[in-house]
């Protein structure tokens, strides 16, 4: 197969943060409200079709047997990708070999040479024996010249017989999605006719089941409605950067297995992401009473004495809040400053990662805030703890 050498652009990265959960959300509320009793969908066909069609994945979503032929060729392709890497190896050394031998023809011609002036300027048996002796490694050294350009010869003609094999596999692939991208339609109402099963309106998840969509509580005070609005939707917004990351994986192991072309960023991409995911997702995680903590005298106590303990223990959340919030904005501040970027060969912009530091512990600590009120009022008997989280550890 072809190489590929795409490398993700900044810009790109950075816009597809921004914009994707918003897209991916506005998908999530229209299947929502969408009903319908075809089981399968022609659009998440042609989705399946763009994204995995060499796979064969549309076909095995429409039940069709074809699948297993995308299924063999890619086999082939990767079993061929193996043996061209291998002969990628030959080829290299080949090409040493023969500008080994060609470094050595070149000492043999200047040691005939020298061989040659010595024996002008004094006719011994001594010299004539060194000019016998640097001809001879001379013609050694053509000879292993003829040997090398034969083999290299060969490796690449090896070379390219697995090239073009991988190239035929590869033209079977496009030809089949290209005759699919024309019968999806057909082939999507012949599954929805012998599938008389009504589509369900979405994967059965318990958490996601008991766990009710956020709206606004009038019956709270004003900067606990807004502090949990704005938390709820910072969460929400992060969370749908996980699906971007089954795309960026799902690209390099692609890249790296069929087209030998392993990428520089996805990998820096991916940890980068989920680092700012971490820090933006933690006033959303306290909102929901969802961090780790060990419960094992915790759980025992009334809620007057939970409330009693959340008060004690908030001294040090708040110490380490606010540390994180100066040190997060110096650390900004100062990558903002020099304009800084990775040490890698991708480059990407540090200062907007490093933004979600202070970001990150503002909407930390206006949760942590709500979340002291919220302890005082309970252990004054004025109002009960929010309840352990459905989906925490």
């Amino acid at each position: 197969m072809p190489e590929i050498s795409f490398v993700l652009p900044h810009w790109l990265y950075w816009a597809t943060l921004l914009l994707f959960p918003l897209f991916a959300a506005w998908l999530y509320r229209r299947s929502r409200h969408r009903q319908s009793d075809q089981p399968v969908s022609t659009g998440l066909a042609y989705f399946f079709w763009a994204t995995g069609g060499f796979l064969g994945i549309h076909r095995l979503y429409v039940k069709s047997p074809i699948a297993a032929v995308f299924l063999a060729l890619l086999v082939g392709v990767l079993l061929i990708n193996v043996e061209a890497r291998l002969v990628r190896d030959e080829v290299s050394a080949g090409a040493n070999a023969v500008k080994l031998a060609e470094s050595r023809i070149s000492r043999g011609e200047r040691n005939v040479e020298k061989a040659q002036k010595r024996l002008q300027r004094s006719d011994s048996e001594r010299n004539r024996t060194r000019l016998e002796d640097a001809e001879s490694k001379l013609v050694e050294a053509k000879q292993r010249l003829v040997t090398a350009q034969a083999e290299n010869t060969a490796a690449q003609e090896h070379a390219a017989y697995w090239s073009n094999l991988a190239m035929a596999a590869g033209a079977a692939i496009v030809l089949l999605m290209l005759i699919d991208a024309l019968l999806i339609p057909r082939l999507v109402a012949r599954c929805n006719a012998r599938e008389h099963v009504p589509r369900e309106e979405g994967i059965a998840l318990p958490c996601a089941e008991t766990v009710p969509e956020f709206t606004l509580d009038k019956s709270l005070p004003w900067y606990e409605r807004y502090v949990d609005w704005f938390n709820a939707k910072a969460g929400e917004f992060v969370a749908y950067w996980s699906l971007i990351a089954v795309f960026a994986y799902y690209y390099e192991v692609v890249a790296r297995y069929v087209f030998n072309s392993p990428t520089n960023w996805a990998h820096e991409a991916m940890f980068l992401m989920f680092g700012m995911q971490y820090l933006i997702a933690g006033g959303f995680c306290l909102r929901e009473n969802a961090h780790v903590r060990v419960d094992v005298l915790y759980t025992h106590l009334s809620e007057r004495g939970k409330a009693l303990a959340d008060l004690i223990t908030s001294v040090f959340f708040f110490i380490f809040t606010v540390t994180l919030l100066v040190t997060g904005w110096i650390f900004f501040h100062d990558a903002w400053s020099a304009q800084e970027v990775s040490f890698t060969e991708w480059g990407i912009q540090y200062y907007p990662v490093k933004f979600a530091l202070p970001l990150g512990a503002v909407l930390l600590l206006l949760q942590g805030i709500v979340r002291l009120f919220n302890d005082v009022a309970a252990y004054r008997g004025l109002r009960h703890l929010p309840p352990e989280s459905h989906c925490g550890a």
